[in-house]
């Protein structure tokens, strides 16, 4: 099974640039609170968020085309691999998620880019952050206006569940991260 540990080191093979780092941080910690909602093993799920996109940097073009082969290869299920792929339905591939896992990936993918964005503008950066505030950014299509919130909503009807409810679990897994997300309080770093 995939732990944090190896996909962080399988990350580091493929991926340089800092803010996908953070990307793969702010994934992961949502996976985690949305696996302890959903009864499954965090950290597994937070190994498979922090690994979803192995070959984005090398291939922004042709995100997931060349992920299956070398995961495999690395030891990764094919269960695990296929989550990772179906985080791309609609936009990079057909592979449709249909496991809680598959499914949260794909939601929070795009989710915890508004996340991120509407924590950095307020002062106390996620530590405080309330679901209604997020929902205010959700709404407002030109704030953090490269998430797709059709995928978002999409997404979450997948899981049977409201944006908020997603959002509400994410903000407060992502509040126990705040530093190393770089979402704490300005000047407290």
């Amino acid at each position: 099974m995939l732990t944090l540990e190896r996909a962080k080191e399988l990350l580091n093979t493929t991926t340089t640039e800092e803010h996908l780092f953070l990307h793969a941080k702010n994934v992961s910690v949502a996976m985690g609170g949305l696996a302890k909602h959903f009864g499954e093993d965090e950290q597994h799920w937070m190994a498979i968020g922090y690994l979803h996109d192995y070959d984005y940097e090398q291939h922004p073009q042709e995100h997931l085309q060349h992920t299956e082969q070398p995961l495999l290869a690395a030891g990764l299920t094919d269960h695990e691999v296929r989550a990772i792929l179906a985080h791309g339905y609609g936009h990079c591939n057909d592979v449709q998620p249909v496991t809680n896992l598959e499914k949260a990936l794909f939601t929070v993918d795009e989710l915890t880019g508004i996340i991120q964005a509407a924590a950095r503008m307020r002062p106390m950066g996620i530590t405080d952050m309330e679901v209604s505030s997020f929902m205010k950014k959700f709404k407002d299509k030109k704030f953090a206006a490269k998430c797709d919130r059709e995928v978002i909503c999409k997404g979450c009807e997948m899981l049977g569940m409201e944006v908020k409810e997603v959002a509400a679990i994410c903000i407060e897994a992502m509040k126990a991260y705040a530093e190393e997300l770089q979402l704490a309080p300005k000047g407290s770093a």
